[in-house]
């Protein structure tokens, strides 16, 4: 997972609050170990994406933090020799002001032109980083949503992790450091301006109460950004559906259904009240927290105006001069405005490792569609294969109910497998289990006398050519669609054109402007094109002719086709599959008539099984369903 390692095991819901006094120590021993955790799991992130990163923005945050501080001690003094010149203008010596003032004027217009400078590179050097994180982030999401099982994708959660997750892909990393580095900064201007204020004349405890006046504002900080992380944390899923109910209303495969349904105001009425939901909370969280700093902005500017008093008295008496009085109170404005900038500072920090966590949880979700041998067997390709269930049962995540129940199948080598059944009866769901995207809940699945789960997984999923129902459709060209039948063998033309010939689709891409270089979908090109459903399918089926692979699978292929396309596709596959073995769910029961097995399932359950002549003979459901669609073919002929 581009090469990250595990990152480390913490969650802030880990951390039990403390019951008394006793347990505080634990309590904040743990807290501030989950924030350093998270902190230093976000500098490993952005250290394996750019050394370079973390070395500039190390000496920009050492700069920033001395700057400031070298900038008012060279103001101090232009005001100071200012003032030394008009006391000895009575004196006609003017010399100081060529010698000394002049100079000084110059090193601080330097000062100003190296402070912007830094402020300018800072800026693209944080829009730069930003863009090589936010890269790492979504190529990690990407990494894990690969090796992850479908059954993490049926599951509530899952979304919620995933939806966390994406959110953070954006800048939040690289806030995170960069508002870490602030922090650096700003300590390093607090103490400078801190060694200031001390020098001056019996004003080292200004310094106390400066700070003892923002410890209010650090404790609101923190208070409220947890809430705000909490807040946000368990209301995922109004944000999931309200980025849902927007989505639909421009999603271009439905708009045409809401539009003639008249389905808009249902939506932007769902929005709306689902955001009032999200919106009243997150607004009161704002308002309490807003109330209180106000309160200590108050409290905190009544004390620098004490302060500023005190200096300007100092003036009076002749203790300072006036460019001290400009140095000494820009001290005292600089501590306060660093600390309220540390409080703030830190606190986002924390409150950015907390949603970074959203980020970590998502990594830390486990794959159990693994081998179960510490080395896998390896699966024999080009090669005839036998497949068994074994008293297979199963039921989704998070369900009670089993979709499959006591499934005891045998496909031989050579084999149409048809599966028929009413919708819901489990066929995709056997299909699911063979293909091994699911495990069984319980029983086995064996193919060529070994358990699925000793294979290799990628190499147990390359023997399976397979249309599913929900088939991809890909925003890439016609040719690049069929060969992601077989991605890892060679883009080849010839190998294409033979599979959308089989497939019956060559026909219409020949009449296309780019021919098999045709973009699909109006999404990213101008010139895209967009297919009816029985096009998009015979793309699909020319996908499982390009992959040529060992067992042929096909999950309705053909339920947007006519029966006559549908009965040409079958064709093709009887010609095509030799020894292979193929397995067909088909609501068409027309093409159950020429399979070597017919396997009747009926709310999860094995209830036939055997050749169309068999079962009709049984008379029993198969040719009940059979005789069905017979009729209503005939009735509508006549």
């Amino acid at each position: 997972m581009m090469g990250m390692g595990p990152p480390p095991r913490f969650e802030y819901e880990r951390v039990a609050k403390p019951k008394g006094l006793r347990d505080l120590p634990r309590y904040l021993r743990e807290l501030l170990g989950g924030f350093f955790g998270r902190l230093f799991y976000i500098f490993g992130l952005v250290w394996r994406t750019g050394h370079w990163i973390l070395i500039v923005m190390s000496l920009i945050a050492l700069l920033t933090g001395l700057l400031p501080v070298v900038g008012s001690v060279i103001s101090r003094n232009i005001l100071n020799a200012l003032q030394e010149v008009i006391e000895a203008r009575g004196s006609g010596d003017l010399e100081f002001f060529s010698s000394s003032v002049f100079l000084l004027i110059i090193f601080f217009f330097v000062h100003r032109i190296l402070s912007r400078l830094l402020t300018s590179v800072n800026g693209s050097v944080t829009r730069i980083a930003g863009e090589k994180v936010v890269r790492t982030v979504r190529l990690q999401i990407m990494e894990k949503a690969r090796e992850l099982d479908l059954a993490s994708f049926d599951m509530p959660g899952f979304y919620e992790k995933l939806e966390n997750a994406n959110r953070e892909a954006g800048n939040r990393p690289i806030s995170i450091l960069s508002s870490t580095f602030t922090i650096i900064s700003r300590i390093l201007e607090l103490v400078s301006y801190i060694l200031v204020l001390a020098s001056a004349p019996d004003m080292w405890w200004g310094v106390i109460v400066i700070i003892a006046v923002s410890i209010p504002s650090a404790i609101i900080n923190f208070i409220y950004r947890r809430k705000n992380f909490k807040y946000m944390r368990h209301r995922s899923k109004e944000r999931r559906q309200m980025n849902y109910y927007a989505n639909k209303m421009v999603d271009k495969d439905v708009v045409k259904e809401i539009r003639m349904y008249d389905l808009s105001d249902t939506f932007i009425d769902r929005y709306k009240e689902v955001f009032n939901v999200y919106y009243r909370g997150l607004r009161r969280l704002i308002l309490q927290e807003s109330f209180w700093h106000i309160v200590i902005i108050i409290i905190s500017a009544l004390t620098n105006m004490a302060f500023y008093l005190l200096i300007a008295m100092k003036v009076f008496y002749g203790e300072i001069m006036i460019g001290d009085y400009s140095l000494y109170t820009g001290a005292v404005v600089s501590i306060a405005t660093c600390v309220t900038s540390l409080i703030s500072t830190s606190a986002t920090v924390y409150e950015g490792t907390l949603f970074i966590d959203n980020l970590i949880s998502f990594t830390r979700e486990k794959q159990t569609v693994v081998p179960i041998k510490e080395k896998p067997e390896h699966v024999a390709k080009n090669s005839p294969h036998t497949l068994v269930f074994e008293h297979v049962y199963f039921k989704y995540p998070g369900s009670d109910r089993y979709v499959l129940e006591d499934i005891n199948l045998t496909f031989r080598p050579g084999e149409t497998v048809v599966l028929v059944g009413l919708n819901g009866a489990g066929k995709t769901t056997l299909i699911k289990l063979l293909t091994r995207l699911y495990d069984p809940t319980e029983g086995r699945i064996l193919l060529d006398g070994r358990d699925l789960r000793e294979y290799d997984v990628s190499e147990l999923y390359s023997i399976f050519g397979i249309i599913f129902q929900d088939f991809g459709k890909y925003a890439f060209t016609v040719g690049e669609n069929i060969a992601f039948g077989d991605i890892h063998k060679p883009y080849d033309e010839q190998e294409i054109k033979n599979a959308a010939v089989q497939s019956n689709v060559d026909g219409y891409v020949s009449t296309l402007p780019d021919g098999y270089d045709t973009p699909l979908m109006r999404i990213f090109e101008q010139n895209g094109t967009e297919l009816s459903g029985g096009q998009w399918q015979k793309i699909a089926v020319a996908r499982a002719f390009y992959a040529d692979s060992d067992i042929l699978i096909l999950d309705e292929p053909t339920a947007a086709l006519d029966a006559i396309a549908e009965q040409e596709i079958f064709n093709q596959f009887d010609r095509l599959r030799a020894d292979k073995t193929t397995i067909f769910v088909s609501h068409r029961l027309s093409s159950a008539t020429v399979a070597s097995l017919i396997v009747v399932l009926e709310y999860g359950k094995v209830i036939e099984t055997g050749t169309h002549r068999e079962l009709m003979e049984q008379k029993g459901r198969y040719f009940e369903l059979f005789s069905t669609q017979a009729k209503r073919y005939i009735e509508n002929q006549e």
